[in-house]
């Protein structure tokens, strides 16, 4: 009976996917999660009729009132006869004196890897938790190596790729036969790559995994689902300056990038309304060769035996030619005050924003506690200070961005009323100064770093999410102890090795401030910062062609 119930709860368990990135990597912070176990609990109570309902919810209420007056009554009185005893415990805190033992070496599980002849690589983890098998396809060629004239290509490419189905089935009714197997694939565009995902039970992976290879290899691009994904792409155009933090945000990547660069250009009508399925169909030709590609799976299945299986269905593809990415150069931006006025808002959001720094970056270690330390949760200098203390933000974030191919971005940001805008960003500016002025005191620094490394193992708490860190390690050229060197080099961060790296990385002369708020309410005026004139940025959305109405 109790293998059964365990069976049962594992089946109720939500399934996993295999989480592979191939965009920015920040430094880790804790995940958040919810527990629905009251819930489940009130759920599993018997059912009453609606009158014996009634009178139990009526009992119910009475009892609790009874019982929690009661238990005030008592607490109330023994806090009374023991505050001075309590008074002295809070003030010996007993607690710090527990020794806390040092984390173990982390030794991530290593997914069984092999290079086929055609240049294609598997990655096989086994999981028999569950009996499930999820695989992610990823190719190489992404967003960023789109010509300027059709931005947008990937994401029409990800999205009409899958909608339109192959020779054999559309996608309409492929939809169906997946529904009814509570299987999914699933095809979208990145940065970096374009990617095609499935996920089914073990007994149904044959099936689910033929359907899969035959999109990859048969695709029948149609025009009216790439008329659908133009339609949801220029939606998304002609409300992309409603939200006052969004737009704040594409701005501050476009200062910190330049607005050209791949990792800031946006789409347009007219870049959206350029791409035709003859381009769709050359991207899939030119991408989808056996030295472009990385297979991942995991599940409940044999290694050696699926092995097996994808060499069959992957040898048949031509090694071709590896997509070589764009190369884009970075340029710092300007100490510079740019302003987007938005009037019908009563707040400001204020960013200020530099480049980052690459993975691959020896001091990456050090910037990610530095990153903690300075903006990594309530607890953080920048928090504290400028939202405690001084009360000038509603929230407050920060992060030094680390992307694994090329710099991140240095965003420092906060929310605040029109009225205290020029004084929250004053703050700001003093808690990036303060960061190369004073190094982490030995509590801050101790914090920092094990909030670092206490959150980096939930990262990585599961084979599923192992797998995908692996797989995007791999697709980026990084070492295969990348993870295993990740908590020694934390470890060994010093305070002056923060204080090192904020003035070596952090220039205030390279970094520019970015206001979204209603002019009429920012008083003191942005002029008062004192650094320079303030720059009035046009965020007007260019027109569709020929005079196509917006959506």
């Amino acid at each position: 009976m109790n293998q059964l119930s365990e069976m049962a709860k594992k089946l109720r368990t939500p399934q996993q996917r295999i989480v592979i990135s191939t965009e920015a990597a920040r430094p880790h912070r804790a995940a958040q999660w919810r527990d629905h176990r009251i819930s489940s609990l009130l759920l599993s109570l018997p059912a009453l009729n609606p009158r014996r309902r009634k009178l139990a919810a009526g009992f119910s209420k009475l009892a609790f009132t009874v019982v929690v007056s009661s238990w005030l009554l008592t607490t109330l009185a023994a806090s009374a006869q023991t505050a001075p005893a309590a008074t002295a415990t809070t003030q010996a805190q007993p607690w710090k004196q527990i020794p806390i033992p040092p984390l173990p070496a982390f030794k991530p599980a290593q997914p069984h890897r092999v290079e086929l002849e055609n240049g294609v690589v598997l990655f096989l983890q086994e999981d028999h938790e569950l009996p499930f098998i999820n695989g992610t396809i990823l190719i190489r060629g992404g967003s960023r190596d789109e010509p300027n004239a059709k931005v947008g290509l990937t994401s029409l490419y990800g999205e009409t790729w899958r909608t339109s189905g192959t020779a054999t089935i559309d996608g309409d009714k492929l939809d169906d036969v997946l529904e009814a197997k509570a299987a999914s694939i699933e095809t979208s565009g990145g940065t970096a790559s374009t990617s095609m995902a499935w996920s089914s039970l073990k007994g149904d992976f044959d099936t689910v995994f033929a359907s899969a290879i035959d999109l990859l290899l048969h695709p029948t691009f149609k025009d009216d689902k790439l008329q659908l994904a133009r339609q949801q792409l220029e939606t998304g155009i002609a409300r992309r300056n409603d939200d006052a933090g969004s737009i704040a945000t594409r701005e501050a990547a476009k200062i910190a990038y330049g607005p050209h660069n791949p990792y800031a250009r946006e789409l347009e009508y007219s870049t959206v309304e350029a791409v035709t399925l003859a381009d769709l169909n050359a991207w899939h030709t030119h991408t989808v060769v056996g030295s472009n590609i990385i297979v991942a799976l995991s599940g409940d299945f044999d290694s050696a035996a699926m092995e097996a299986r994808l060499r069959a269905a992957f040898a048949p593809i031509p090694r071709g030619q590896r997509f070589q990415s764009f190369k884009a150069t970075f340029t710092d931006p300007r100490p510079t005050v740019n302003f987007v006025s938005k009037d019908d808002v009563n707040q400001s959001n204020v960013i200020i924003v530099g480049l980052g720094t690459e993975r691959s970056n020896p001091d990456y270690y050090a910037l990610s506690v530095m990153n903690q330390v300075f903006s990594g949760g309530f607890g953080s200098r920048v928090v504290q200070d400028v939202r405690t203390k001084l009360g000038l933000a509603y929230t407050v974030e920060g992060n030094y961005g680390a992307s694994y191919d090329h710099p991140g971005i240095f965003v420092v940001e906060a929310a605040t009323k029109s009225a205290t805008t020029v004084a929250a960003t004053k703050a700001l500016l003093a808690e990036i100064d303060r960061l190369k002025t004073e190094p982490p005191t030995p509590a801050e620094l101790s914090k920092a770093k094990d909030q670092v490394l206490n959150s980096f193992v939930f990262h990585y708490d599961s084979p599923d999410k192992t797998l995908g860190e692996q797989v995007t390690l791999a697709f980026y050229g990084y070492p295969v102890d990348t993870l295993e060197k990740y908590k020694s080099g934390i470890e060994k961060v010093t305070s002056a090795d923060v204080s090192r790296v904020a003035n070596k990385y952090i220039d205030t002369s390279k970094l520019a401030v970015i206001v979204v708020g209603n002019e009429s309410q920012i008083t003191p005026s942005l002029a008062t910062l004192g650094l320079g004139t303030v720059k009035n940025l046009d965020i007007t959305i260019p027109p569709p062609p020929g005079g196509k109405p917006a959506e």
